[in-house]
Parts: structure tokens; sequence; C-alpha cells
């Protein structure tokens, strides 16, 4: 039992350690502000990804309130 509590006791404080996150510091955001940084590097390619996505999930809407399935909407 007291082996387990221990364990639990580790991974709550690996936990804690890997939220106490430092702020950016102004020589690190140029590295940040990178456009390879980017969640979506290229928006054209984004959109038309998530609408393929929407048209085969065949779902009513997507994102939006148009019809879903054909690719049509």
């Amino acid at each position: 039992m007291k082996r387990v509590a221990a364990v639990m006791a580790g991974a709550a404080l690996c936990l804690l350690v890997g939220c106490s996150a430092q702020p950016v510091q102004p020589w690190q955001r140029g590295d940040l502000a990178r456009p390879e940084m980017a969640f979506e590097p290229d928006p054209l390619v984004a959109s038309y990804r998530r609408h393929v996505q929407f048209s085969k999930e065949a779902a009513s809407g997507g994102t939006t309130l148009g019809g879903g399935g054909c690719g049509c909407n």
C-alpha cells in the first residue's frame, strides 16, 4: 500500500513540475513565431483538408449548415 502511495505521489509531482511552465523569453519569441511552428502553416491547405474530411464524414452540416456526403456543399 505504501508503494502505491509513493508511486502516486511521484506521478503527481511529475505532473505538477511539468505544468509549471516558464514564460516565453523575448529571445525565444522569434523561434516560436516562425511559420513552421504554426499548427496550420498553410491556411488554404488546412481549409481544403477540413472540407474533404467533413465531406467524407457524410454528416449533415460538418462545420457549417450545408449538407454533407457528396462534397458539393
